[in-house]
C-alpha cells in the first residue's frame, strides 16, 4: 500500500468514526435534552434515562477511538486541535463528565430536589457538547486562524462566529429530532404519544436551521471551488433524508424516521468531509498554511500498522455493539414495578 493510499484510507476511517459517534451518541445527547421537559413525573424521567441506559457510555468510546485514531494517523492534526481547542474541548469533556456524574448519582437520593437537579445536569451535559460539536466541525469547513508553524493564533470567541454558532444550533436540533424519535421507538403509552406529538414540531425547527445552514455554507466556506455549485449526490441526498423523515413522522412510521435523521447526520458529516479534502484543517490566515493528510500524517509503518489492528478489531468492537442494541431492544415503560434504579 502506498503512503498516499493510507493517508486516505486513514482520513476516511476517521470520518466514518465521527459520523459513527454522531449517530450513536447524538440520539443519546437528544434523549438528555428532552428529559426535564417531556417526563412529567419521576417514573417517567426515569423511563426516559432507562432507554439509553444501556448505551450512552459505550456510544461515547466512538469519539475516544476517533481522538485516538487522529493522534496516531495525523499527530500534527492532533496537536493543532487539542491546543488551539483547549478552552473549548475542556468544556466539553465538562459538560460529558456532568453528564455521566448525573446518570449515576441522580437515584442515590429519591429527594425530588436531589433528582431535579441532576436531570437538569443531564440536560447540560447533553446540551453543551451538542453544541460545542457543531461549532467546531462548523469552523472546520470554514477554516481557522493557523499560522505556518500549524498553530492555531485565535481563541475561544473565534470560534462562536455566526457561522460557528449557527452549525452548533444546528446540531443540538437534529440530535434533538434523533432523540425523540428515538424514544417514539423505545416508549409506550403517554410517553410515545407526548414525544410522537412534539416530534413534528422539532422537524420544523430543523428544516429552518438547516435551510439557514445551507445558505450560510455557500457564503462561509470554499464549498464552490471544492465542490462546485451543485454540491454532488451526498450533500443533496442529506437535505431529501431530512425531508423524508418529515414524511416518516406524520405517518407514524417511526423506524424510517429514525433511519433518516441518521442518514441526515451521516451524509452532513461526510459533505463537510468532503469540503475538507485534502485538508484536515483550513487556514483562514493563508491557504498554504493549512493542514493536509499529507504534511500532517504520520510514517507510513505506523499507517500500515494501524491498518491491521483496524481490520482486525473494528469488526469485534462493531459485532459487540449491535449485539448489544439487539439485548435491548425492548420498549420501556414508565411502571415502576418495572424500572431499574
Amino acid at each position: 500500500m502506498t503512503t498516499e493510499f493510507l493517508q486516505i484510507l486513514w482520513f476516511i476511517l476517521i470520518a466514518v468514526l465521527w459520523i459513527g459517534f454522531f449517530f450513536l451518541e447524538g440520539f443519546d445527547f437528544g434523549v438528555g435534552m428532552l428529559l426535564p421537559f417531556l417526563g412529567k413525573n419521576d417514573h417517567e424521567r426515569r423511563a426516559i434515562i432507562n432507554t439509553i441506559g444501556p448505551h450512552w457510555d459505550g456510544n461515547e468510546v466512538w469519539l475516544i477511538t476517533a481522538g485516538g485514531a487522529t493522534f496516531a494517523a495525523f499527530p500534527h492534526w492532533y496537536a493543532t486541535l487539542f491546543s488551539g481547542f483547549y478552552p473549548a474541548l475542556f468544556f466539553l469533556l465538562v459538560g460529558l463528565i456532568i453528564r455521566g456524574v448525573a446518570f449515576e448519582f441522580r437515584s442515590k437520593d429519591a429527594n425530588p430536589k436531589w433528582r431535579s437537579l441532576w436531570d437538569w445536569c443531564i440536560f447540560t451535559g447533553s446540551a453543551l457538547p451538542a453544541l460545542l460539536l457543531g461549532v467546531a466541525f462548523a469552523n472546520f469547513s470554514k477554516g481557522m486562524p493557523i499560522d505556518a508553524d500549524m498553530q492555531y493564533t485565535g481563541d475561544l470567541l473565534t470560534l462562536l462566529n455566526p457561522f460557528g454558532l449557527l452549525g452548533g444550533l444546528v446540531t443540538v436540533a437534529i440530535f434533538l429530532l434523533h432523540g425523540i424519535i428515538f424514544l417514539s421507538l423505545k416508549t409506550e403509552g403517554d410517553l410515545l404519544e407526548r414525544a410522537a406529538r412534539q416530534a413534528g414540531k422539532v422537524w420544523i425547527v430543523v428544516i429552518v436551521l438547516t435551510a439557514l445552514m445551507l445558505v450560510a455554507t455557500y457564503a462561509y466556506t470554499d464549498i464552490v471551488r471544492q465542490l462546485g455549485i451543485n454540491p454532488g449526490l451526498v450533500p443533496i441526498a442529506s437535505m431529501i433524508a431530512i425531508l423524508l423523515a418529515g414524511l416518516f413522522i406524520s405517518r407514524r412510521q417511526y423506524g424510517w424516521a429514525f433511519a433518516m435523521t441518521g442518514l441526515t447526520i451521516a451524509l452532513t458529516l461526510i459533505t463537510a468531509f468532503m469540503i475538507m479534502f485534502p485538508r484536515v484543517m483550513i487556514s483562514s490566515t493563508n491557504p498554504e498554511y493549512s493542514l493536509t493528510i499529507y504534511n500532517a500524517s504520520s510514517s507510513p509503518y505506523t499507517l500500515t500498522v494501524m491498518s491491521i489492528v483496524a481490520l482486525i478489531f473494528v469488526p469485534i468492537v462493531l459485532a459487540y455493539q449491535i449485539w448489544t442494541y439487539y439485548v435491548f431492544r425492548q420498549r420501556v415503560k414508565a411502571d415502576p414495578k418495572t424500572l431499574t434504579y
